[in-house]
């Protein structure tokens, strides 16, 4: 192995993938990112090769119109900078096939390199459907930079610090029953390796089957349900932006018959930087569901960063 492929140049196209990448020691062989990419924050220096077609702006309904538009029209949600990468010349391109909408997808990186005419780079797909494949892409990601032992002991190290939690919830009385919403209009549960974390925070999850995308839900199923929590966690929303998305929920029929509601068990969180990036920070995921479940137990000083109990009167913003 030359001194060139030693350290190859990297470029990542999703948020996850830049984590894992600055997680295994390797910022600095950085050079590319997606708009997205915002940790740590050094990462807001180098060039963002990747932008939306849509409007992220607009409410969480107007934003699901225009993805399914797009998406009706055979269209990405996406552009990748073909210019932009091309004067990075990378080695490696982290990109993503899990989700169309979660970020530049592995089709959209493939056609920015259909008229490549430099030497081959190698794209590193993630599909992180679970924990499980979470690990492997940090792996994956880890063998692709020349980071193998790094990534091996990163991952030992997570799940070492994961498993800790769950040892302790798993003989707390009583696990609360939780709901946990991805989107909140139309609502959607949230899937993947989300049902995994509720589990081990001392959870019982009501929606989405680990392993599986999350699923859409009505707002009958979740009266139905009546949840001991509800946390929400919208991808791509930080807290500020939840809070002003909740109307859409609260002024729902039956919503302050919901027990949750009725107990102050209703919890916003930030799910752009936390749950939706299934990267090296799935660990302070997993501590802040522990602190939301069970606050007698666990404090991780994630209150008001990560999270922030829901109250009517925070809604006043709208």
């Amino acid at each position: 192995m030359n001194s060139e492929t030693t350290q190859p140049r990297i470029v990542s196209l999703i948020a996850s993938a830049t984590e894992i990448v600055c997680a295994l020691g390797a910022r600095d062989r950085l050079l590319g990112r997606s708009h997205e990419c915002d940790y740590p924050k050094s990462v807001l220096r180098l060039p963002a090769l990747t932008e939306p077609k849509l409007d992220v702006g607009r409410s969480s309904g107007e934003i699901d119109r225009q993805v399914k538009e797009l998406l009706t029209d055979g269209l990405s949600v996406y552009r990748v900078g073909v210019e932009g990468l091309r004067d990075i010349d990378p080695h490696v391109i982290v990109t993503q096939d899990q989700c169309e909408v979660c970020a530049a997808s592995l089709a959209d990186v493939e056609a920015a390199m259909c008229d490549w005419t430099g030497r081959d780079v190698e794209i590193v797909s993630l599909r992180p459907d679970s924990l499980a494949d979470s690990w492997a892409d940090i792996r994956r990601v880890a063998d692709a930079i020349g980071c193998s032992d790094t990534g091996a002991e990163l991952v030992t190290h997570l799940q070492d610090r994961m498993q800790h939690i769950a040892d302790i919830t798993s003989d707390l009385r009583p696990r609360p029953r939780v709901a946990c919403i991805e989107w909140i209009d139309p609502l959607m549960a949230a899937g993947n390796w989300m049902p995994e974390l509720v589990e081990m925070a001392g959870g019982n999850n009501l929606f989405g089957e680990a392993g599986k995308h999350s699923p859409w839900m009505t707002w009958k199923e979740l009266r139905q349900s009546d949840p001991d929590v509800i946390v929400v966690l919208p991808c791509g929303f930080d807290m500020l932006r939840v809070l002003e998305e909740m109307h859409l929920i609260t002024g729902r029929d039956g919503w302050a018959d919901l027990k949750a509601v009725r107990e102050g068990q209703v919890y916003i969180t930030d799910g752009n930087q936390y749950f939706n990036r299934p990267g090296p920070r799935l660990a302070e995921s997993l501590e802040i569901l522990a602190e939301i479940l069970h606050p007698d137990v666990f404090s991780f000083g994630f209150q008001g960063v990560g999270w922030q109990r829901f109250e009517m009167d925070a809604a006043a913003v709208n």
